[in-house]
């Protein structure tokens, strides 16, 4: 009797896609889906700082800025429901999208937001067909692969860069007689929580790079959140990918090593649209941009932990440990993209073999930067 073929979740997280795919197919009337196209006027409160060139990537560029309470809200003319779906609700990067529900920011556009606890491979397949109209996550290869197999989904908003007193990142566990700057990865083991085709594939590939390693020379085991930190100590990894605030567990210990984290002001995750608001309803995903972005003008400056109120507010919020918060910096909430980022992404996920030999999606594939600049009243 002949076995059945064994289908790995990568398999079928495929299928999946092509199938959805299948059924949501652009319309063909030749139409971009998005924003483009639609008239764009001033906005109040947003001036020359609500904008920044896409390709300056320098570490120390300003996130965009409105002045608080700005852009003002304008309601639409009937009601709406939302569902953002979210990897999780206690994680400090999703406080924007809480404080905006809690503060009654997307209630002032007319918008009823339901935010919905969803894994990103669970999550794509509805956000293609419309029965969810936004993903808080990143432009990962099953979203590159989703959009090659013919998804209307684009990456429309960032979400945060480091702030440069973070060391969330890549970390190594040194052997007798090595150094910070003389570590060498190939052949080693990596502890991540993701695996293949997760944005962090970008920065790692630039930190194993300066150490002997490259994405394809490396080793991947793929554990549980609560896993990495006790695997990287107990040798049972070599390196692996820590986040705020686990690598402060480490941090200041000789035996291990930060090989470097996300690229200083440039953002690798934050909204994504589908279906719903890029075809069907375009004004409401730019009620739903202007709500995130007052949020983030009124309640997320530059320090916003130097609050302890808010510090408070937010542990409450989300969930967090008070003192966690209070352990790592402010997150530079960002929500512009970068210029060329999703071709940085895409090379390090070809690297990694997680979107096998398929030509790179152009930049207008992938990004629709029309929703914020509409929010901001920007004109490119």
């Amino acid at each position: 009797m002949r076995s059945r073929p064994r289908v790995t979740p990568a398999l079928a997280l495929a299928v999946t896609l092509l199938t959805a795919a299948a059924c949501s197919a652009p319309r063909d009337d030749g139409a971009a889906p998005g924003a483009a196209g639609r008239t764009v006027t001033p906005v109040r409160g947003c001036a020359a700082a609500s904008w920044t060139d896409p390709a300056d990537r320098s570490p120390t560029r300003a996130p965009a800025r409105c002045a608080p309470g700005t852009p003002a809200p304008h309601r639409l003319t009937a009601p709406r429901k939302l569902t953002i779906a979210t990897g999780t609700l206690s994680a400090e990067y999703v406080a924007p999208l809480e404080v905006a529900l809690d503060k009654g920011e997307f209630e002032k556009e007319g918008l009823k937001v339901t935010l919905k606890v969803l894994p990103t491979p669970d999550a794509l397949p509805l956000l293609a067909g419309g029965d969810i109209d936004a993903l808080w996550a990143a432009p990962e290869a099953a979203v590159m692969n989703g959009i090659r197999g013919g998804f209307d989904i684009r990456w429309v908003a960032g979400n945060f860069s480091p702030d440069p007193e973070s060391r969330s990142g890549l970390w190594a566990r040194l052997r007798d007689g090595e150094t910070a700057a003389g570590v060498r990865l190939a052949g080693r083991s990596l502890g991540t929580m993701i695996g293949k085709g997760s944005v962090i594939a970008y920065p790692m590939e630039r930190a194993l790079e300066r150490h002997g390693g490259g994405l394809d020379r490396i080793r991947y085991h793929q554990l549980g959140s609560a896993d990495v930190l006790t695997a990287l100590r107990n040798g049972g990894v070599d390196s692996a990918w820590l986040l705020d605030p686990v690598w402060r567990t480490v941090d200041g210990d000789p035996g291990y090593a930060f090989l470097g984290g996300q690229p200083l002001g440039e953002p690798l995750g934050g909204l994504l649209y589908g279906r719903s608001l890029l075809r069907d309803d375009v004004d409401a995903g730019v009620a739903l941009m202007r709500a995130y972005l007052r949020t983030v003008d009124t309640y997320f400056g530059a320090d916003y932990k130097s609050d302890p109120a808010f510090v408070t507010y937010l542990s409450r919020l989300t969930k967090i440990d008070e003192r966690t918060l209070r352990a790592t910096p402010s997150l530079r909430v960002d929500w512009e993209i970068r210029a060329g980022t999703t071709g940085r992404l895409q090379k390090a996920y070809a690297a990694q073999g997680a979107t096998g030999r398929a030509r790179p999606l152009p930049e207008s594939r992938t990004v629709d930067r029309g929703y914020y600049a509409e929010a901001v009243g920007h004109r490119p």
